[in-house]
């Protein structure tokens, strides 16, 4: 039986998504709850999932070319709605439910680290969404090598700031003493957010 949750957004097929660009997808959810739900953004967080390898393995992804094999990013971004100990995930790029229960979500995506080498286990940068709309800039350098697009841009302008063109690694970055918000490990995030 499917999961049913109630979504602050449209279906996810009217969300705006550009494939290969989950940090700008979850920028424009945040842009999209701070123009129709402002008062909602304080239970939003960001969480960009990485290590310091940048080889981090997520499951019920739909670049896999299986539900049941995983991809290995260098980094994934999704959105988390916590709400009087009610989290949900919203994760563009999931084949799991938009939304999707947080236990659910964690459990499929993530699995365990016991199923995972130490080199591949997962760190998660927690932040919340008005820091990332505030704080985050991209001129989407890193999707080009040789002068080529590594995977189309989305046709919307760069999201930029005034004193940064391009902040990305201080998002990504695992070390606790870069960047904003708060990186913790699997176990630590699973109990923060269940």
């Amino acid at each position: 039986m499917a999961e049913v949750c109630t979504s602050l957004f449209a279906p996810r097929d009217n969300c705006m998504y550009t494939s290969c660009y989950c940090e700008e997808n979850v920028w424009k959810l945040c842009e999209y709850i701070k123009a129709s739900h402002a008062e909602r953004l304080q239970q939003l967080f960001v969480i960009f999932v990485s290590n310091e390898n940048r080889t981090v393995p997520l499951w019920k992804q739909r670049a896999a070319h299986s539900e049941e094999e995983p991809v290995v990013w260098d980094y994934h971004v999704f959105l988390i709605h916590y709400q009087n100990g009610d989290t949900k995930v919203y994760d563009l790029d999931t084949v799991l439910s938009f939304p999707c229960k947080f236990s659910t979500y964690s459990v499929q995506t993530f699995q365990s680290n016991d199923v995972v080498r130490l080199q591949y286990h997962r760190k998660f940068r927690i932040i919340p969404s008005e820091t990332f709309l505030e704080r985050f800039a991209s001129d989407r350098s890193h999707m080009v090598k040789n002068g080529v697009w590594l995977a189309p841009p989305p046709s919307y302008p760069c999201i930029q700031l005034e004193d940064s063109k391009m902040n990305l690694d201080e998002f990504i970055s695992m070390d606790p003493n870069v960047g904003y918000g708060e990186v913790v490990s699997l176990e630590d995030f699973n109990l923060r957010f269940t």
